[in-house]
């Protein structure tokens, strides 16, 4: 009894908390995710409800992590790749609307006021109008009155009091700016009829009609003041001319994303040339790190090597230290004009590489210094695979007249693959998607002048992901970049089935 009741009152406490988390989300316009979060608590209560699913009780947290954190968010990456959601697709089309229809317009032939404001101890607002051709006008958002009608005689002008609403003085009026904007007034006898009263400007009022009106019946917005009438096209509404007007909302379009990747000449270019850039950096950083960690990880297993235990700690000191701040001091060594390599390189040869401005030279510098952070990793790990092998394996290769590099490629590096190989795959898939030290020590530059997008010249696809989303420059395009992001998951999700085939095949060598 006293395990149920602990069990309920735990799914209370877990229910509150998520149906307040739902409202939250609601609230901020993210349906999807507050549906999926009560959900996935629904799906919790049931299991812990039920005897007979007793056994899911244990791995019930981890699946709800999982849908929320993982399934989720790749669901939606997906859905945002078929939509037009970008810098001129920002709002849902129900927000576009209301920010339409909030639009207003001043007729032609109506009047302008002057304005002063009155509040009353309720926080009520009141204006007082006036014109000179017009005369004063007292108003509230209950109507419109003459001022001499309201105050019983013709005013001289703003009176300090009106009723029980005071007069506002210029910074009090300032700080009810955002009250103003949302004030209207039936206009009355102040202007055309129908019409309300609203500020304009800081110093002038004058009655408007609201701009567009929305029939959600037939899916048309029509322009009040011009008579134009506009449809919903493509994230946009666009007349019988082909005029559009903003906002545009998002909308799903479908593969449009995913096809602009493959035919559009100002996106393809780019795009194969990250591609194949990301995988020429990822495949020559698993080598590079791999080729120094086993060479240095055979020099320090030799037992006839002096001070092995200072050696084995200074290598790993790479390790050690945060890779974004050894990142940013490579950046200052390799500096053209005052970096300590570039000064002993041009000592030596009089040149001063450019290593930041240079395509080129910039992969260079990139893969350079990946290799400096990963080799103490490949380092640690060939060193304990090499002590795995028994030293009988090597006496045996001996006795059948193998040197030291037959010993090498057909015993050590064998072995050593068993081992390590499903781990070299793995640090492809990381350098494959290492954001960090592209964006640390490149930015992605230099630019590629011929690119129609952000792509720069050591660019990996989801830096250049990044670029399309936030930091372009030229406007963000979140469904593109969501397409390469799928795109990239695809790939990463590739390289992980041949993960776990090739490590079965080794454990069946093994």
């Amino acid at each position: 009894m006293g395990k149920t009741l602990l069990r309920l009152g735990a799914l209370m406490v877990i229910d509150a908390a998520a149906l307040g988390f739902a409202y939250a989300l609601y609230a901020n316009g993210t349906i999807a995710f507050a549906v999926v979060l009560l959900a996935v608590t629904a799906l919790i209560n049931v299991i812990f409800l039920s005897e007979r699913l007793a056994p899911w009780r244990w791995i019930s947290p981890g699946l709800a992590l999982m849908a929320l954190l993982v399934l989720y968010p790749t669901a939606y990456t997906v859905y945002i790749g078929l939509t037009n959601y970008g810098d001129e697709h920002l709002l849902s089309r129900g927000q576009a609307i209301a920010q339409l229809e909030n639009e207003y317009f001043t007729p032609e032939e109506a009047p302008t006021y002057g304005w002063t404001a009155y509040r009353s101890p309720g926080e009520d607002l009141l204006l007082y109008l006036e014109s000179g051709e017009a005369g004063a006008f007292v108003a509230t958002e209950e109507g419109t009155q003459p001022a001499a009608e309201r105050l019983g005689s013709e005013p001289a002008g703003p009176p300090e009091q009106i009723d029980d609403y005071a007069r506002l003085d210029q910074n009090e009026t300032v700080g009810v700016l955002a009250q103003l904007e949302d004030f209207a007034a039936p206009a009355g006898e102040t202007g055309p009829q129908g019409s309300e009263v609203r500020v304009v400007s800081f110093d002038e009022a004058a009655p408007q009609f609201q701009r567009y009106d929305y029939e959600a019946l037939t899916g048309e917005l029509t322009d009040n003041e011009a008579g134009t009438v506009y449809e919903a096209e493509d994230g946009f509404f666009v007349s019988e001319g082909g005029e559009r007007i903003s906002p545009g909302f998002a909308t799903v379009v479908g593969a449009e994303n995913f096809t602009r990747i493959f035919t559009d000449p100002n996106i393809r270019g780019p795009f194969v040339g990250v591609f194949v850039w990301t995988v020429v950096f990822a495949a020559m950083s698993v080598v590079t790190t791999f080729a120094l960690g086993v060479g240095l990880a055979m020099l320090l297993n030799d037992e006839r090597l002096p001070f092995r235990g200072l050696f084995r700690s200074l290598t790993i000191v790479p390790y050690t230290i945060p890779f974004f701040i050894t990142a940013l001091v490579w950046v200052g060594l390799l500096n053209p004009i005052y970096g300590p390599i570039n000064q002993i390189i041009e000592f030596f040869t009089g040149l001063s590489p450019q290593w930041f401005s240079d395509g080129t030279l910039a992969k260079v510098a990139i893969l350079m210094i990946n290799l400096w952070l990963g080799f103490p990793y490949m380092m640690i790990v060939c060193l304990g695979a090499l002590q795995s092998i028994p030293e009988e394996v090597y006496e045996a290769a001996a006795i059948d007249g193998a040197n030291a590099f037959h010993r090498f490629f057909y015993v050590t590096l064998p072995l050593l693959l068993v081992s390590v190989g499903p781990l070299l795959l793995g640090v492809f898939a990381f350098n494959f998607n290492n954001f960090g030290i592209i964006e640390l020590v490149t930015q992605g530059g230099p630019p590629n002048p011929e690119a129609g997008t952000p792509a720069g010249q050591t660019d990996i696809l989801i830096s250049y992901t990044y670029r399309l989303a936030f930091a372009s420059g030229q406007g963000t395009d979140y469904g593109l970049a969501a397409a390469v992001s799928v795109f990239i998951f695809m790939l990463i999700a590739v390289i992980t089935i041949f993960n776990f085939r090739l490590t079965r095949r080794l454990e069946e060598v093994s």
